[in-house]
């Protein structure tokens, strides 16, 4: 016999596979399933990171909701929303609170620390827009229709994002493709405007303010494009809000060009159906790019090390580069701009060209190095054929 328990699981599945969250009935394609995956970042800095500027930090065994709980996941999604819309963080949604935590956090709903860092914000709207369409319970529709506004109300004149909204000092001012913070709301912005089923209760009036804030979004991610020696290559982490330059942000993460950043922009534009010449331009330049600056017969390894306190982390492993003529291609994070070298860093923002130079700190506690690009040199071919038959910029 069915208990009630499983009796409500089921009707909310069988809501799901109406709503077409699952099966989307018109096309036929299937849609995301309502999971809390992309929050895995904040998740691990909450419970990874001892951070006394949070509102609440987690307890000894704090206990979670199941990912099949969406409602009670979005009630809580509910509770950190701030006033303005967006959301702070470094939180688990999955986390099932204490009495003081929710209080805590209740009362904490006029502080607009709000942000796109990790994860945040773009995750929680397209959550509570799922959620909202298994349900049709009008809170979430609500709470998510706040988010998309604040959203609209962060976007730059320029059509960029900064990290942090309202904006504060520093250099969350910045345009930010750092973390997926820029390619993350695009994405989300794209969901709104393409058909996606779980924004179906979005009005015309709202889908044109997105379709407008999408359309700026794409055309400053164009302009941002780092024109070097007079021609067009790819992206950095950070550009200056205002000049659209490539810009610093944490000491040891220069103005550079920066091939993992660079990646999400190329898989985005790829995804664009019928792209004119200058999109094509762009995605030509990158892919061009990416071929010209992989890094042959190297591998970078990790190997234990006897711990070693920092000012930051106790240090249990180091890493390496080492020659291997098997490794498949890889790229450095940063190439110098104008120099083109691979480029490195440490947190007395000094310039340094080769990884064993960096601090021990940085070195192991830092992605230097990334296999990303061989996505786009893997999609190009098939892009290429039906998008500029006439220029392949790999021959």
């Amino acid at each position: 016999m069915m208990t009630l328990k499983n009796k409500k699981k089921y009707l909310f599945l069988t809501a799901l596979l109406c709503s077409g969250v699952f099966v989307n009935a018109q096309s036929d394609k299937k849609e995301d399933m309502i999971t809390t995956k992309p929050f895995g970042d904040s998740e691990r800095h909450w419970y990874g990171i001892k951070d006394e500027s949070n509102l609440v930090n987690a307890v000894p065994n704090q206990p979670r909701y199941e990912e099949s709980d969406y409602t009670k996941i979005a009630d809580n999604m509910m509770l950190f929303q701030r006033a303005n819309g967006g959301w702070p963080k470094n939180y688990d949604m999955r986390a099932i609170l204490t009495p003081e935590q929710q209080e805590k956090v209740a009362s904490t709903k006029s502080i607009l620390h709000t942000t796109f860092d990790n994860e945040t914000t773009y995750t929680h709207i397209y959550y509570l827009a799922q959620v909202y369409t298994a349900t049709k319970i009008e809170k979430y529709k609500e709470a998510c229709i706040k988010g998309i506004q604040f959203v609209l109300d962060a976007q730059y004149a320029n059509g960029g994002w900064p990290q942090y909204f309202p904006l504060e000092k520093g250099y969350s001012r910045h345009i930010t493709f750092n973390d997926g913070a820029y390619m993350g709301i695009m994405n989300l912005l794209d969901k709104m405007i393409s058909g996606n089923t779980n924004f179906s209760f979005l009005d015309e009036n709202l889908k044109a303010k997105v379709k407008t804030a999408y359309d700026k979004g794409l055309d400053c991610i164009l302009n941002m494009q780092i024109k070097d020696k007079g021609q067009l290559i790819a992206w950095c982490q950070q550009h200056d809000e205002e000049t659209l330059a490539p810009a610093w942000a944490r000491k040891f993460e220069p103005p550079s060009i920066c091939n993992g950043e660079s990646v999400d922009i190329v898989l985005f534009l790829m995804k664009i159906k019928n792209p004119d010449e200058r999109i094509i331009q762009s995605i030509q330049s990158a892919v061009k790019w990416f071929a010209d600056s992989k890094i042959l017969n190297t591998r970078v390894e990790s190997f234990a090390i006897e711990p070693t306190e920092s000012k930051y982390k106790k240090i249990k492993r180091d890493v390496r580069v080492v020659v291997d003529s098997a490794a498949a291609p890889i790229w450095t994070r940063y190439y110098e701009l104008g120099t083109h070298r691979p480029l490195f860093c440490d947190r007395n923002s000094e310039f340094l060209y080769s990884l064993a130079e960096v601090s021990l700190e940085r070195r192991s506690g830092y992605a230097w190095y990334t296999g990303s690009p061989q996505k786009v040199l893997d999609k190009y071919p098939a892009w290429q054929k039906k998008y500029a038959p006439n220029t392949n910029v790999l021959n």
